[in-house]
Order: C-alpha cells, then sequence, then structure tokens
C-alpha cells in the first residue's frame, strides 16, 4: 500500500529557515543538505576537521551549504559552533555510530545526540529533526538501545521533535550486485523469505526529512517511512538482480542457526578477551537482520505489517539496481558493506 496522504508537499509559505545539520558527509547526511539547499533553507554543515572526507572533497559534497569544522562528539564544540555560526531555527540530525558496537552506539547514538539536544534548547533551536531507523521498535542491540533512549529524551525535551524511522535502504541491499557479476550465487539466509522490507532511496528520504522542517503534520511525531511499492524478501532482491543481469537464479541457503551459534560463541569467547565482545555484538547485528524484518511492528499480533508501513517517494529499488548495474551509480555502501 502506498500512504502519501499524510506526507504531501510541504505549505511553502513558510520562509527559509537557518538549519544546522548533523551528520553531513554521510549518504543520506549529504542527500538531505542537497535538498535543503533546493528548497533555499540557509544550511551549515558541521563536519570534522580531517575526517574521511577531505575538505575539497567536502565542498563538493555540501555544495551550496556554509561548512564548519567542528567535533560532535564534544559538547564545547557544538555550543561555540551555535555561538559562532547561528542563530539557527531547526536543528537536523543524520549522525549514526559507524558500527553499532555498544561503545560507539552509546557514544554517538546517545551522547552525541543528548549534548547536541541540551545545546540547541540553550542557543534557542525550536525544532529538532532526528533520523532514527525502524529496529528500534523491537530493540534486542546496543545501538537500537541508544537511539531509543535518545528519542525518549527528544521527546521529553519540549522542543518540536520529528523523529523520522526509515526501513532499509537501497545501498545496504546491494552488497551481492558484484557477487552475481562474477557468476556466484545470492545469498540468503533461511529459505530467503524470512524478512522483507520497503526500502528506500536516498534521495527519496531526504526529501522526507526535509518535508519535516514545514509539514506540521510530521511535527511532535515518531514516523516510519519506506520507499514506495510493496514490502519485498531477499529471495525476491535476487531475483530481481538475476533478472537485470540476464542469468538464472541461483541461491546459496545460509541456515540461520549457524549465525546463532557464531553469535553464542564470539559472546563466550567475549568474556575472556574484550576484542571477541564487538565481534559478538557484530555477528548478533547480523542474526537480526536475517531474522527481522524492517516494517512496522504490529504490538498486538507481533507480526510485522508491511500495509502499515507508510511509502513515500518515487525510487524502487529495481530502478537502483538496473542503474547500478549499467555503471550509471555508484555502488557506495561504506559501513553498509556486509558480503
Amino acid at each position: 500500500m502506498t500512504d502519501t496522504s499524510s506526507h504531501s508537499a510541504s505549505t511553502n509559505s513558510l520562509p527559509p529557515r537557518r538549519v544546522l545539520v548533523l551528520g553531513a558527509t554521510g549518504t543520506i547526511g549529504t542527500a538531505t543538505v542537497r535538498e535543503l539547499v533546493r528548497r533555499q533553507h540557509e544550511v551549515v554543515c558541521l563536519v570534522r576537521q580531517g575526517g574521511a572526507v577531505a575538505q575539497h572533497d567536502t565542498g563538493k559534497l555540501l555544495q551550496g551549504a556554509e561548512i564548519r569544522f567542528g567535533d560532535v562528539s564534544d559538547p564545547r564544540s557544538l555550543a561555540l559552533a551555535c555561538a559562532d555560526y547561528g542563530p539557527f531555527d531547526i536543528l537536523v540530525s543524520c549522525m549514526a555510530s559507524r558500527t553499532g558496537i555498544p561503545k560507539d552506539a552509546w557514544a554517538i547514538d546517545y551522547k552525541a545526540h543528548a549534548d547536541a539536544l541540551a545545546v540547541a534548547r540553550d542557543a534557542g533551536i525550536s525544532h529538532m529533526v532526528l533520523l532514527s531507523a525502524i529496529c528500534v521498535q523491537k530493540p534486542q542491540l546496543a545501538f537500537q538501545h541508544a537511539k531509543l533512549a535518545f528519542e525518549n529524551l527528544l521527546i521529553e525535551s519540549g522542543l518540536t521533535y520529528s523523529i523520522v524511522r526509515p526501513t532499509a535502504f537501497f545501498k545496504s541491499l546491494s552488497g551481492q550486485i558484484e557477487r552475481l557479476k562474477r557468476g556466484k550465487p545470492f545469498v540468503v539466509f533461511g529459505d530467503g523469505r524470512l524478512t522483507s522490507c520497503k526500502p528506500i532511496s536516498d534521495h527519496d528520504l531526504a526529501c522526507y526529512l526535509a518535508e519535516c522542517l514545514d509539514n506540521p503534520r510530521l511535527h511532535n511525531r515518531v514516523l516510519p517511512v519506506g520507499g514506495p511499492g510493496d514490502a519485498i524478501t531477499p529471495k525476491q532482491q535476487g531475483e530481481c538482480l538475476f533478472s537485470l543481469l540476464g542469468q538464472e537464479p541461483r541461491f546459496r541457503h545460509v541456515p540461520v542457526a549457524l549465525l546463532g551459534v557464531i553469535a553464542k560463541a564470539l559472546g563466550g569467547l567475549g568474556l575472556l578477551i574484550p576484542a571477541m565482545a564487538d565481534k559478538a555484538e557484530l555477528a548478533r547485528i547480523g542474526l537480526y537482520y536475517a531474522t527481522e524484518s524492517m516494517l512496522v511492528l504490529d504490538r498486538e499480533t507481533g507480526r510485522y505489517d508491511q500495509s502499515a508501513t507508510p511509502s513515500f517517494g518515487s525510487q524502487t529499488l529495481h530502478e537502483h539496481y538496473r542503474k547500478v548495474i549499467r555503471g550509471e551509480v555508484s555502488n557506495d555502501r561504506g559501513d553498509h558493506a556486509v558480503f
């Protein structure tokens, strides 16, 4: 079901706002900055000096925005940014921990956001748009608990909030394209139909995040959102790729129980060797995504419901796959690389 009625075009009667963006150099952050600039907002991006993206590349990525260097994990740096480059009307955060391991998750998904929220309140910012994740509705992992803890802090803060929980991203479902080009099978867990999702493109998600600035129906709400069309299983993703590549479908089925055994074994080793604890968490993350759908969870039935998962935008995973195969778009997955 495609539900765009509550996410229609913004009310363009509001004037452009001055927006501080955190997490701007990630793929979703970059797309969001681009959309905010297109909508004529005055955008300032706080990025790390000497980070993974070189300064000249940052300027190209965030063209049209004002770039300032600082440390989002340092509340003093955030306060100076607001004092020196403000005032700001809205804070938009696309920040997320890179690995999801407990140390990173609580440092970024919770503490850095909590510090930013405190600075925002002191600076007179009245609205925060937060990029979260739909998986926090069934929290089992450290990064999910950290994200959910900050969501609750934001809701109780008194600021206007828009908490956006997207489903799967195109880039996180594109890791096996090169495998298939080399004639290898598509890897699925179980029968390939254990889970499903309604993936959303970076562009469509960026438009939705930008929409949160102007559309009052998206204020003071937790907002699950997916892309257009029906939910798709991993098996269907593989079939789509094989069709686009002109190949006969070939699948490699990995038992879900194997992931559980690996996670448990690494967890046991982690009690003795601290470095193994992080690997155990990564294994648990893999197990979670192999067994849980990225759709709205029906609390009464305990089942995931694609019809209750709102759809937004127009870009489809099929079209993304086609463009990647033809070399029309890059397949930069960054920390979404799995295979």
